[in-house]
């Protein structure tokens, strides 16, 4: 196969994984589903709770961390979907990535509420990160599992989660101390 065929075959497949996707989603993910409606709540809700609980006075530090564990697990979780170790069976729309309300709301919302209570309060940050993500990939991710709005397959287990969990964390928090300091010289 050349080079245009390829990629004529991987447009042809691409519109057919997407048309797909469109037709799960109107049968099983749409409006009239209580599931859709978690999946709403799981994005709102965070980010709401956010908003009168963020210190404003460090808000750029503390929204850094947490965009940064937005995107890695972002990018993380795209990959971790696309090749079928873990995926969200309930998702928002099939055009934004399935996790949107876990990696976009939940899990950096959580983190950094996290991240703001530890420098805040003096507490050791490892540690209370710890008990979040074992809270995030043995708790929340069993009762996803549960109601069947997650799905693990190929060995991708809940203690990986937690594993994965803590590598974003402590890279988060060590590019927001790395931006500190470059802000402070």
């Amino acid at each position: 196969m050349d080079y245009k065929q390829y990629w004529k075959s991987i447009a042809e497949k691409n519109h057919e994984l997407n048309s797909l996707l469109a037709s799960y989603w109107n049968d099983y993910s749409h409006m009239g589903t209580w599931q859709f409606w978690v999946v709403i709540a799981l994005l709102i809700i965070p980010l709401v709770l956010l908003y009168f609980t963020v210190d404003r006075r460090r808000i750029f530090e503390v929204f850094f961390f947490g965009y940064t564990v937005h995107i890695l697990w972002t990018y993380l979780d795209l990959a971790l979907e696309k090749y079928h170790f873990f995926n969200h069976t309930y998702f928002l729309t099939p055009v934004l990535p399935f996790a949107l309300n876990m990696n976009a709301s939940v899990l950096p919302v959580g983190f950094l509420l996290i991240y703001q209570y530890c420098t805040n309060n003096n507490k050791n940050f490892y540690l209370y990160s710890i008990l979040i993500s074992v809270i995030f990939a043995f708790g929340f991710a069993s009762l996803e599992e549960y109601v069947g709005l997650v799905n693990f397959s190929k060995g991708m287990n809940k203690f990986y989660l937690f594993v994965l969990d803590m590598g974003i964390i402590v890279i988060s928090y060590w590019l927001t101390k790395l931006m500190l300091k470059i802000k402070r010289d």
